[in-house]
């Protein structure tokens, strides 16, 4: 990925509430049952928080946009290479 446009941020760092609402915007946009879990969207976002200790998540800011999003580590690596592809064609 293209080092000068992208940061990886480690969830440590952001403010509780920051945190929460980027894992509730990745569970809307992924299309997650919030009812699964029996707790709603609170469920899901525990579950994340998780997920992003054992590093199966990770945030990413994109300095370009000023956007940052929840990925999973699967997602970072296909975006990773969709953008190396736009670059070589660019």
């Amino acid at each position: 990925m293209s080092g000068d446009r992208f940061i990886e941020v480690p969830y440590r760092m952001l403010p509780g509430e920051t945190l929460d609402a980027l894992l509730e915007a990745f569970v809307t946009r992924q299309g997650y049952d919030t009812t699964d879990t029996g707790e709603g969207m609170r469920g899901w976002v525990a579950q994340l928080k998780a997920q992003l200790e054992r590093g199966e998540l990770l945030i990413a800011h994109d300095l370009r946009t000023e956007t940052t999003e929840v990925m999973t580590l699967a997602q970072w690596r296909a975006f990773g290479r969709d953008l190396a592809d736009d670059e070589e064609e660019g």
